[in-house]
């Protein structure tokens, strides 16, 4: 088992915990982890981009001139991909990016990215996470407390109330989600992870 310090609002040790081997402990598949990655990342893209062919555009529906005798090239339509105005050849059109991943893989790679982070010691596991007000300055407090103002932070908690989504919402360099939506992108893409003792026994729980 793993041992991490649990620590207070304050930044005080208040026990040490053990993480469960099998979700914090494996051994890193890479291959998987960046499979996961990539899935992750296309899965943002909309693929909406569109540009219309020279079916699509309007107009150019007799030979601008005849064939022979003008002295110009010769010429089927003015919405050629070749005319100002005209259709275009080979651009983008809407597609589907999204990949697929099986499920033990994606809990593979999610492992494979905490135990990652266990091993870099950049996990940082609470008792509680609450904010008294909504402001952002008390948020930032307890990050500096924690030493870890400077860094992006994944802050994981097991449930959400208003003071501390309000509090978190202007911070650039935090990430607040539930421990329900942990996902590879987040992890392996923030410096720290700040995680409460609820939160990462969800997670074991999920996981296992």
């Amino acid at each position: 088992m793993k041992k991490v310090e649990l620590l207070n609002l304050k930044g005080e040790k208040v026990k040490d915990i053990n993480l469960k081997e099998e979700i914090f402990g494996i051994t890193p598949n890479n291959n998987v982890l960046n499979d996961a990655i990539i899935l992750a990342m296309a899965s943002l893209r909309q693929g909406t981009h569109k540009t219309k062919n020279r079916s699509e555009v309007s107009g150019g529906g007799r030979k601008p001139w005849r064939q022979k005798g003008t002295g110009h090239a010769r010429q089927g339509s003015i919405r050629a991909v070749q005319w100002v105005g005209g259709g275009r050849y080979g651009t983008p059109v809407p597609r589907d990016y999204s990949k697929k991943q099986n499920r033990k893989e994606r809990q593979l790679a999610i492992r494979t990215a905490l135990t990652e982070k266990a091993d870099a010691k950049e996990i940082i596991v609470l008792d509680k996470m609450e904010v008294k007000t909504p402001k952002t300055s008390e948020m930032m407090n307890v990050l500096k407390t924690l030493k870890i103002d400077d860094k992006k932070v994944l802050l994981v908690v097991k449930e959400f109330d208003d003071n501390l989504i309000l509090a978190s919402r202007n911070i650039q360099n935090l990430v607040l989600i539930l421990a329900d939506e942990i996902n590879v992108l987040d992890v392996v893409g923030t410096d720290v992870m700040v995680a409460t003792e609820d939160a990462i026994k969800y997670i074991e729980e999920v996981l296992k």
